[in-house]
């Protein structure tokens, strides 16, 4: 049998080095197998999906669970609250600093600021850590437009916002909204879009992280909330990864704009998107093999 390496086997495909090499590292390209840091893969591979094996230990999830339900202190449950919330936040153009972040959650202070600090910005960054505890209690339970309101409704409350009455909180926007300069799904379209979109998504016995990534794609085209879309669609992503035993990601400032190009090219070139959620997912494992944490 020929072997095609993953430089080859990219080429043959048409898809990027960095994809071919998460395909075989978790199983889904049959009989590739490594030579010192070399992959080896048979020229007549074929992407599968690797199912989840039911029963198969979460450990994230209950690590997560259980530092929670301590308070524990300077753990991945702290680490990951801290990141995923600066980091989110960020994106929305959140002015706080990742100490200020770590210090709300922390002592549920600000800290010092030369500069003035938008309330807003700090209301939203305490409401995501509350938004956080709700996805890992909720992690096993199936995605539905229920949780999908309560995560907007906790993450917007007390906000300026919630005190417009066309604002909506914790239900679907009443008014039209672009994301990017592009047209959005209309506010009378998308109660129905979205049950469409839970019925595919759960249409799906085996989720695979690509699942997971198109879900949010084509959450975000919706765009259901008249605010705080980005936000409630990745913290959908990461409660997904727990749900599915898939190790989670984090979108961090340096993986920006590429979020922003693989989300815009998604329907031309997947790789776009998937390997900057892959790479978010590296970082990710990097903190857990700190913390001695085992993931599949």
């Amino acid at each position: 049998m020929k072997y095609l390496s993953v430089v080859e086997f990219a080429k043959k495909l048409n898809l990027s080095e960095r994809t071919v090499r998460n395909y075989c590292s978790t199983g889904k390209l049959k009989g590739a197998f490594l030579t010192g840091k070399t992959w080896n893969i048979p020229e007549d591979a074929v992407i599968s999906q690797k199912e989840n094996k039911k029963g198969s230990a979460n450990v994230l999830l209950e690590i997560l669970k259980e530092q929670k339900n301590m308070k524990l202190k300077g753990g991945i449950y702290h680490r990951t609250q801290i990141d995923l919330t600066y980091n989110s936040n960020k994106i929305e153009g959140s002015r706080l600093t990742h100490d200020q972040t770590r210090y709300i959650f922390e002592t549920n202070t600000i800290g010092a600021s030369k500069e003035s600090v938008n309330v807003d910005d700090i209301i939203e960054t305490s409401n995501h850590f509350r938004c956080i505890d709700f996805i890992i209690e909720k992690a096993n339970n199936k995605l539905n437009e229920s949780i999908i309101k309560e995560l907007h409704f906790l993450l917007k409350s007390g906000t300026s916002d919630s005190g417009k009455d066309w604002f909506n909180v914790g239900e679907y926007k009443r008014m039209p909204n672009e994301v990017g300069g592009n047209e959005t799904c209309p506010p009378k379209e998308v109660s129905q879009k979205m049950k469409e979109l839970l019925s595919d998504y759960h249409a799906i016995k085996n989720k695979s992280i690509e699942d997971i990534i198109d879900f949010h794609y084509k959450f975000e085209i919706i765009h259901p909330f008249q605010d705080g879309n980005g936000r409630v669609g990745r913290l959908i992503i990461f409660k997904e990864c727990l749900a599915n035993n898939i190790v989670p990601f984090i979108i961090d400032e340096k993986l920006k704009l590429f979020y922003y190009r693989g989300l815009q090219e998604w329907n031309n070139i997947k790789e776009y998107l998937m390997d900057t959620c892959l790479t978010a997912q590296d970082n990710y494992k990097s903190i857990l093999n700190y913390f001695e944490i085992q993931y599949r």
